[in-house]
């Protein structure tokens, strides 16, 4: 169990910098409304987060009991993250308007339901889960237990990481000029792209070569 916390934790780490509306709603709430209320918003983020996470899961149960027999379905879930990833890296309308969901300031519940929209609304996030999940599950034996262990780590690594930045909200929304957020975009976009690259690759050899099994042992080490 240990080890698959270990292996969880670089993924939701790396998730929370996923620059989005989301990050920069969360940086400014948290700027000008406080912890609470940047902490509230954020819980909203997770949840949504969780909600489309059983959505992926159901909705790609069957080919993860297939992975093992039929190899060739890597495809499938490398191609999702590689055009998720080359999307990231070559899209060029970002821009840092955010969706006009408005709320008062001192309204928590509120807060928590825009945080839940703002994560919701983004399909993206669908299929981001969607990847990760046929990634990870046939080294987890899609053992249900395992696989429960992995994501709540990795949401959990995702939250305590949120948690930083909405401390240093205000120092870190001075310092994410145009340039650096365009950087950290390319960067987390090559990562998705390279691992579905790995995926796809992984589909079309014998099955003793390219072990992600072994991919997921390097990360824990």
């Amino acid at each position: 169990m240990w080890e698959d916390i270990q292996a969880a934790i670089p993924l939701g780490f790396l998730l929370s910098f996923m620059v989005g509306p989301v990050f920069f709603v969360l940086l400014e709430t948290s700027a000008t409304k406080g912890f609470r209320a940047g902490l509230v918003l954020d819980l909203g983020v997770i949840l949504a987060d969780i909600f489309f996470l059983i959505i992926a899961y159901f909705s790609s149960y069957q080919l993860l009991e297939n992975l093992s027999n039929q190899p060739g379905l890597y495809v499938f879930g490398g191609v999702i993250l590689l055009v998720y990833g080359l999307t990231t890296i070559f899209r060029s309308d970002f821009k840092e308007k955010k969706p006009r969901i408005v709320t008062r300031g001192s309204d928590y519940l509120g807060l928590f339901v825009k945080g839940f929209l703002l994560n919701f609304i983004n399909i993206g996030v669908l299929v981001f889960w969607l990847g990760v999940i046929i990634i990870v599950g046939p080294s987890l034996e899609n053992e249900p237990n395992r696989l429960i262990t992995f994501f709540s780590a990795m949401l959990g690594a995702y939250l305590a990481t949120d948690i930083v930045k909405i401390l240093l909200a205000k120092q870190l929304k001075r310092k994410l000029t145009r340039k650096r957020i365009y950087q950290i975009k390319k960067v987390l976009g090559i990562i998705l792209a390279l691992c579905g690259v790995v995926l796809i690759v992984k589909g079309f050899l014998p099955k003793d070569k390219l072990n992600i099994e072994q991919g997921i042992e390097l990360i824990r080490e």
